[in-house]
């Protein structure tokens, strides 16, 4: 068994010149979007499937402290079993699974799902969208690869 527990080394995010930068100017230019739904919900589900306990703690806790229930945010992993979830974040949810999950699939992004997902974002929004789910899979896979796994307390977050 591994030991889960330590990193095995620091984000590369934080150690690689720029590269911090880069990342937080793609939040910025996400955030200009104005997607319509609270992103935090497309981070967790894309964080609980890549199993990013990091993330999926982080987000959680920012969804929660932007005013989501804990009836969400426990169904979010089942959000289509559920009746808390409107259409546009169904049809977002929907992506952050396609995109998340892609190599799983023939026809890893539907022309069913596009046409959902355009009913309920514009282009800019549904650029900004799927920016973020891809976004939001390079944070878990950077965590997951270097064991950024660890669940801090929540004052450290601030």
């Amino acid at each position: 068994m591994s030991n889960t527990t330590t990193s095995r080394m620091t984000n590369p995010a934080v150690t690689l010149e720029g590269a911090m930068d880069a990342l937080q100017g793609l939040s910025k230019s996400v955030s200009r979007a104005r997607v319509g739904i609270n992103l935090d919900l497309v981070r967790l589900r894309a964080s609980q499937i890549n199993a990013c306990s990091w993330c999926v703690d982080m987000h959680s806790k920012a969804a929660r402290k932007a005013g989501e229930s804990d009836e969400r945010l426990i169904a979010v992993s089942a959000w289509r079993e559920t009746p808390y979830f409107s259409d546009p974040e169904r049809a977002a949810l929907a992506l952050t699974e396609a995109l998340t999950r892609i190599a799983d699939g023939a026809d890893q992004i539907s022309d069913a799902l596009w046409a959902e997902c355009s009913e309920h974002f514009d282009a800019d929004q549904l650029g900004g969208l799927i920016l973020e789910i891809s976004h939001i899979n390079l944070w878990n896979r950077l965590n997951v690869a270097t064991r950024q796994m660890v669940v801090v307390d929540e004052q450290s977050w601030g």
